[in-house]
């Protein structure tokens, strides 16, 4: 008996020594940046807008980021953007956030030939956007001028996927493309071919196109215009 209590002991005290450098579960308000992730990945990831993770952990740009680095993923408590609480007798009120002023969407086009297959919200695919049917290879094309702020495969569900910045409100996203002819941080014009279409769900040819405004994916069908 005393052998199995000295060793209950000792796992208590090795479990208290580890619980204050060891994160024993995943916090759902904060995310570990890995290898190859931007800050626009990640927003996109959660369904955030972009402005809004920079605010919140005051990262400026939002392009200096770096693996291992723990980004919270909601707004400070209060007025202040403090990631732990201290009377004001310990510590000074830290400044408000910035406001970030709603900005005017583009002007937008159809990102490629072919009709819609699969609506907002529907399967197969994430239903953050609409399955445009077409053939492998055929050019994807910017639905409004911007810069590419992501360029790859790292997200899971989209395929390849470039998403491009037209403001500080507006996203667009291409998922599901064959062959990337952009690179991230390139401005690129309306109607510029940026991608190839791929393969998407149930192996068909298909476009995934979102627009994002602040974080949150919106129908493209009410800025497309009619064909």
């Amino acid at each position: 008996m005393i052998a199995r209590a000295l060793i209950v002991i000792s796992l208590s005290l090795m479990l208290a020594a580890c619980g204050g450098s060891t994160k024993w579960y995943e916090d759902p308000d904060t995310h570990i940046v890995r290898k190859g992730e931007t800050l626009y990945s990640i927003a996109f990831r959660y369904g955030k807008s972009p402005a809004d993770v920079a605010r919140w952990n005051r990262l400026g740009s939002g392009s200096l980021i770096y693996p291992g680095q723990v980004l919270r993923l909601t707004p400070p408590s209060g007025s202040s953007a403090g990631s732990t609480t201290r009377t004001a007798s310990t510590r000074p009120a830290a400044k408000p956030l910035p406001t970030i002023p709603s900005q005017p969407s583009p002007q937008w086009g159809w990102p490629t030939s072919g009709r819609i297959n699969v609506e907002f919200g529907a399967k197969p695919g994430p239903g953050t956007g609409v399955l445009i049917n077409g053939k492998a290879g055929q050019p994807i094309v910017a639905a409004a001028p911007g810069r590419v702020v992501y360029a790859g495969s790292g997200l899971i569900g989209y395929g390849q996927l470039i998403i491009l910045k037209h403001n500080e409100t507006y996203l667009s996203a291409y998922g599901y493309t064959s062959s990337l002819l952009v690179k991230e941080g390139q401005e690129v014009k309306k109607g510029q071919r940026i991608a190839t279409m791929g393969e998407g769900p149930e192996r068909k040819p298909r476009l995934h196109f979102e627009i994002r405004r602040n974080g949150q994916p919106i129908d493209p069908r009410q800025f497309l215009p009619s064909k």
